[in-house]
């Protein structure tokens, strides 16, 4: 083998080496995230289920978005054709029930547009009320952003609940009102992203996604240490926010109650 050759196949071995040490490594990555998230994908959260009364300092719950039991309804609020969260629509259905819109059901890709073409349609709207178990929340922002728009007031009643992307959409009303034994429940989203990811490329998006929350939620005037509880609490559990602090980060207005 002439010297320039073997120039060139030694230059060709260390490019291999190179390649071969990045797959080896990309591999390494991609094993330890799919080990870490074994244990979640095989076994279900130890926390209590929601059906459990919190107290400060106790209010992580178990969490399914397709298997959480909704709260007792109290006296006088009304009926709802739904016990479950799994019997609850899988995209967003629409009630007109006088000024009020109602938003139910989880919120799903392509809601966003449906939602602004209803609010377009509609007049003497004055409300929007939800209940779900949350879903996208890019189309939540999205829709919140709506909502603002529209100046629209947004609501929570007796016994319903706003999960996970859901209290992003509460957060967008003019005012904003939860009513007793409603349940508002916040924690870490994947925008997108699959569980077993590798973290190299989860996190650009993740961070970019958790900067988008960010400056929503200032924009709507709500409280950004809203995020504090969300960033700490597990997908698969749920974070329960009490009365006061559905106050303090103003996620409810003066004139709201909880």
């Amino acid at each position: 083998m002439s010297d320039e050759a073997q120039v060139g196949w030694d230059a060709r071995r260390v490019l291999y080496g190179v390649l071969g040490l990045q797959l080896v490594m990309a591999a390494l990555l991609a094993g330890s995230d799919v080990l870490g998230a074994l244990p979640r994908l095989g076994w279900p959260s130890g926390a209590p289920g929601v059906e459990m009364p919190v107290a400060p300092g106790d209010q992580t719950r178990r969490y399914a978005p397709r298997d959480t039991p909704l709260p007792p309804r109290g006296p006088g609020a009304p009926e709802r054709p739904y016990r479950n969260t799994g019997d609850m629509p899988n995209r967003l259905e629409f009630l007109r029930e006088g000024g009020t819109l109602r938003l139910t059901g989880e919120i799903a890709p392509g809601d966003d547009v449906r939602v602004a073409e209803r609010l377009e349609a509609e007049t003497g709207l004055e409300r929007v009320a939800l209940s779900s178990p949350g879903g996208s929340v890019r189309d939540a922002l999205r829709i919140g952003r709506a909502i603002r728009a529209a100046e629209l007031a947004t609501e929570i009643d007796a016994g319903d609940v706003c999960f996970s992307a859901c209290p992003y959409i509460l957060a967008a009303g003019t005012t904003r009102r939860v009513g007793a034994g409603a349940q508002v429940g916040v924690h870490q989203h994947y925008f997108g992203k699959n569980t077993v990811l590798p973290a190299f490329l989860a996190v650009a998006d993740i961070q970019r996604g958790q900067g988008e929350v960010m400056e929503y939620l200032d924009d709507m005037d709500v409280d950004i240490r809203l995020m504090r509880p969300a960033l700490a609490t597990a997908p698969e559990d749920i974070y329960l926010l009490l009365p006061e602090e559905l106050r303090e980060y103003r996620l409810i207005t003066s004139d709201g109650d909880a």
